[in-house]
């Protein structure tokens, strides 16, 4: 039998050593993805733990708000780290109005990084409706829940304030 050196089993242990706490201390969000929730619901708690940015680090025109993973935070979706966190809820102060029309009353996700067809494959094993569309061919794919199974099922989101007037 064959036994490694012990400068190759050290030099392995240091990189599995090292892999190991990421994995280990990362914050799984695939359970939030399955679009039964709202961007606020969504967010917030991210927000409030210092997981992102409390700050968008891009807002678009269609005002899908970008927030960036604070250092360390370790965000993963369906075991692929998360590169941006995404969202949108009209009325909310939270979220930052684009200068063309929202895309919906409330709408979420996230970027990971890794390729579509792989993200597309266990997003759907994991029963969700969410939409996945490549962003950056082979390495970047965003998993978004679009608000409408929540139109659809809970009528339309309104905030308190609209309630009293």
């Amino acid at each position: 039998m064959k036994t490694a050196p012990l400068a190759t089993l050290t030099a392995f242990a240091a990189v599995v050593g090292g892999l190991l706490p990421s994995l280990c201390g990362a914050t799984p969000l695939e359970s939030q993805l399955d679009c039964k929730s709202s961007a606020h619901r969504f967010i917030a708690p991210l927000v409030a733990d210092k997981s992102i940015d409390a700050r968008p680090m891009r807002v678009e025109a269609n005002s899908v708000n970008a927030f960036k993973p604070t250092q360390g935070s370790e965000l993963t979706a369906y075991g692929f780290r998360v590169y941006a966190v995404l969202g949108y809820e009209h009325g909310d102060d939270m979220f930052k109005r684009g200068s063309g029309q929202p895309i919906n009353d409330s709408a979420y996700g996230v970027v990971v990084l890794a390729a579509s067809e792989t993200v597309e494959e266990k997003v759907r094993e994991a029963g969700s409706t969410a939409v996945v569309k490549q962003i950056v061919p082979m390495l970047m794919t965003a998993v978004f829940c679009d608000g409408s199974a929540l139109r659809n099922t809970a009528g339309p989101v309104t905030t308190e304030a609209s309630r009293n007037r």
